[in-house]
């Protein structure tokens, strides 16, 4: 991309590529002889976070105001909010959820304090670097901004949630349950940390098969959710829906990791489809740019049924399929848990 930091990809470049997708010879590509121990293909967790690399740069900041989660007195008790708004809610408002592209965080209000806390997990770099990578100039890898991480700080924004989105009590917990919550929120943070953007199954059934499942900022609320039930919490019977966005596609193609694929001994004919896979998704200069990356990005994915996806550290290819991508607003019911509950 020429320059000596990568610039976050902006939010837009991603409308025009879910509105592409959509929108029919299947090309073929060789890949690692692999049968993955089951679908979806586990998301792999790590033994500590590594650093960020500087040429990683976000346009906003994350968590800005984050602090470390308090402990909570035993018989405090807590109330539990579940918070969603429309992604980037406080540069567009309400225009993503329209598409019904929504993100999600958790709140807590201490009965002994009076204080609010709010928790969520998200990308560290934006959206665009977490779905896209960059080709640096002189590196046959493209490289990956993908970090995702929980943020954890005082206050809710009210006004934020309640605009265009959902405040809502969804059940009460003691500060025991919410200290051991905290405990196993560390544990999440340090060992699940790259962010994955993309569901991907088989067909539009809903008992299709899942071959990759999403890690993002609604799977660690439902994961708090659970580990809340799992403690004992009673949740109350309320409608919760998430969003999911989901490539369509046959059976996925290991192809090898990084080193396999760019390394010395790699597969240059393969590195060079992947890279020019990714090259139009790249932060645009001017519109006759745009319009170039956009064909090509038709031909790929429509024309070809063509997609790479990066999942794991690894790469894998996807044999695209009708109707390609759809963004899914689906009911997830909320947990009931293996505990004894805490009495509200």
């Amino acid at each position: 991309m020429g320059s000596a930091r990568c610039s976050s990809l902006p939010l837009p470049l991603l409308l025009p590529v879910l509105l592409l997708l959509l929108l029919g010879p299947r090309g073929r590509v060789s890949g690692q002889l692999r049968s993955p121990p089951r679908w979806p293909v586990p998301y792999r967790r790590f033994d500590y976070r590594p650093k960020t690399d500087p040429y990683c740069q976000a346009r906003y900041t994350f968590c800005p105001t984050g602090s470390a989660i308090p402990v909570m007195r035993e018989e405090d008790v807590i109330e539990v909010y579940r918070l969603q708004a429309p992604v980037w809610e406080f540069k567009y408002g309400d225009l993503l959820g329209h598409l019904k592209i929504m993100h999600d965080a958790v709140g807590f209000k201490s009965s002994l304090t009076g204080k609010n806390y709010t928790m969520e997990w998200y990308e560290l770099f934006q959206l665009g670097n977490c779905t896209f990578p960059h080709l640096r100039p002189g590196m046959d890898a493209p490289f990956w901004c993908n970090q995702g991480a929980a943020c954890f700080y005082e206050g809710i924004d009210d006004a934020h949630w309640k605009a265009n989105g959902t405040l809502v009590l969804v059940t009460t917990i003691s500060g025991t349950m919410f200290n051991e919550m905290a405990q196993w929120v560390k544990y999440d943070n340090e060992t699940g940390i790259y962010y994955e953007t993309w569901t991907v199954q088989a067909s539009p059934d809903k008992k299709s098969t899942v071959w990759f499942d999403s890690y993002e900022c609604s799977k660690f609320i439902l994961r708090t959710y659970q580990k809340l039930a799992d403690l004992g919490a009673v949740f109350k019977k309320i409608q919760t829906n998430y969003t999911s966005v989901i490539l369509f596609s046959g059976e996925p193609i290991y192809l090898g990791n990084e080193t396999s694929i760019f390394g010395p001994q790699g597969n240059k004919t393969l590195a060079a489809a992947i890279r020019d896979f990714y090259n139009p998704f790249k932060p645009h200069q001017s519109v006759r740019e745009f319009f170039v990356d956009l064909f090509k990005i038709i031909d790929h994915v429509i024309l070809k049924h063509q997609f790479y996806l990066f999942y794991n550290l690894e790469y894998w290819f996807l044999p695209m399929k009708s109707p390609y991508l759809k963004i899914v607003y689906e009911e997830v019911p909320l947990p009931v848990g293996s505990k004894a509950s805490f009495g509200v």
